[in-house]
């Protein structure tokens, strides 16, 4: 039985070959982008595409394939060119994401770009209470993932996932990613067993750890409260071993997907994918 470790993986050459990849590494659950990230529009799978996927992943033995959405979407955007096209591509991702069989899309909450937290906070509900409404295809849940707080980003603290979550209609269509490096660069620390627990104690009671339904698992290049977003290799970051040590091990998270978003290449081309993965899993305490 696979365990639920896995890395983000390229769709270089069609987005089947994402599954290979993340076999080849040995993951347990793979992310993909469904799309081109740096473009705005990307391309509907094919039939053939999507059946493609599908069967390669089920043959896997992976739990599931996760989706993130591109970069470029900012549902918490002024009214605009930029609005509408975060809606437009929000739309088109939950339409792949239903073809493909992906339950679940992670996305960062988005900036408000100087107009303040409650009225980004706003928009963003209202933004996706008319995509959940007009995409019914898709029945998945949408991943808010905790950031790093950088410039005017939203979704640096739990308080604000929450109003995202308890201010839209549909608050049963949304759970949490919890990103290591971007929680620990807003200030929330992991670093020992009592901050650890805090840590957890404080979601719990902001959001709920039924709501969580994903890890990012990155070390962090900056400090506590740096609010920078560097992902550093695992162990060799300002967090170190321990937070990762305590997740592995804790039985909440034992079938939550744990996904690695560190750099790819380490010295000499050695895959940081499997040295990574092979870290994590020397951490789980028998």
């Amino acid at each position: 039985m696979k365990d639920y470790l896995g890395a983000h993986m390229s769709i270089a050459g069609g987005i089947h070959l994402a599954v290979d990849r993340g076999a080849a590494a040995g993951c347990g659950v793979i992310q993909v982008f469904t799309q081109v990230s740096n473009q705005w529009r990307g391309k509907m799978p094919s039939p053939a595409d999507t059946a493609l996927f599908r069967e390669k992943l089920a043959a896997s033995g992976m739990h599931e394939a996760v989706s993130h959405d591109i970069y470029l979407i900012n549902l918490a955007a002024p009214p605009g060119e930029t609005r509408d096209k975060s809606l437009a591509g929000f739309g088109e991702e939950m339409r792949r994401c239903a073809a493909l069989g992906i339950k679940k899309i992670v996305m960062h909450p988005g900036s408000h770009v100087g107009d303040g937290e409650a009225t980004g906070i706003a928009r963003i509900t209202e933004a996706f209470d008319q995509l959940i409404a007009a995409t019914p295809e898709f029945t998945g849940k949408i991943l808010l993932e905790t950031t790093a707080g950088q410039g005017t980003n939203l979704g640096h603290s739990f308080e604000h996932l929450s109003a995202i979550i308890n201010g839209s209609a549909f608050p049963d269509r949304f759970s949490v990613c919890f990103d290591t490096c971007h929680t620990f660069a807003a200030g929330y620390d992991l670093t020992s067993r009592d901050s650890y627990l805090k840590v957890w104690d404080e979601f719990d009671r902001l959001i709920g750890i039924s709501r969580l339904a994903c890890f990012h698992i990155n070390d962090s290049k900056k400090g506590l409260g740096c609010r920078v977003d560097r992902h550093e290799q695992i162990g060799q970051g300002a967090m170190g071993l321990e937070p990762f040590r305590f997740i592995m091990n804790d039985p909440r998270f034992v079938a939550i997907p744990k996904i690695l978003e560190t750099p790819k290449e380490g010295d000499a081309g050695v895959d940081m994918d499997e040295v990574n993965l092979r870290l994590l899993r020397s951490l789980v305490e028998n």
